[in-house]
């Protein structure tokens, strides 16, 4: 992940606090590595130049897990490990992304018939799962203290998915007008 986004930065604060609130609270894995992960990729997906920053062969953001999994296909056969390994990591991260805080667009992508869509096949957890998986056997000297990380993303993918799931509530319920009111008085 990318520190485009200060450390002290209060988006970056705030992701920070409710993902370790709920992992620690909600899901009962206070994993420091985990919710710093899960922080770090929340904050940078806040940006699109993100959250498609995989790129084709003609240099098009590639923009479905479908063609993510055809460029890590492409990637074996030019023997591009580190490339590969991005790629992998991409796709676990944009699975459990989309997966977590946005489970009403791959519900939409399933039932409202859009099978022109690339992903209209695709099991974004089963998939996150297995890249995530790959990444951590692929985790090689200088990067092997990784390989626990995405082993534990990958084992515990739907835990996370639900910890984003948490998240995404905290963060509707902050935009409730009621919420805001409360804040308000308690912090004037």
């Amino acid at each position: 992940m990318g520190t485009s986004i200060p450390a002290r930065h209060p988006l970056r604060q705030l992701f920070g606090a409710l993902t370790e609130k709920t992992f620690t609270e909600h899901l009962g894995w206070p994993d420091l590595n985990v919710t710093t992960y899960v922080t770090n990729l929340l904050v940078e997906f806040t940006r699109t130049d993100q959250l498609f920053k995989i790129r084709n062969r003609q240099g098009q953001p590639v923009d479905s897990v479908v063609d993510l999994l055809f460029e890590s296909e492409v990637l074996l056969e030019a023997q591009s490990l580190d490339r590969e390994r991005d790629v992998h990591q991409h796709i676990g991260d944009f699975t459990l992304f989309m997966a977590g805080l946005f489970p009403e667009y791959l519900r939409r992508l399933k039932t409202a018939g859009l099978v022109y869509h690339k992903d209209f096949l695709v099991d974004y957890v089963k998939t996150g799962k297995r890249s995530y998986g790959i990444v951590a056997q692929m985790a090689d000297q200088p990067a092997q203290d990784e390989r626990p990380l995405f082993a534990k993303l990958s084992d515990n993918f739907e835990l996370c998915v639900t910890g984003l799931g948490f998240v995404r509530s905290d963060l509707d319920r902050m935009k409730n007008p009621a919420y805001q009111q409360a804040k308000d008085l308690l912090l004037n």
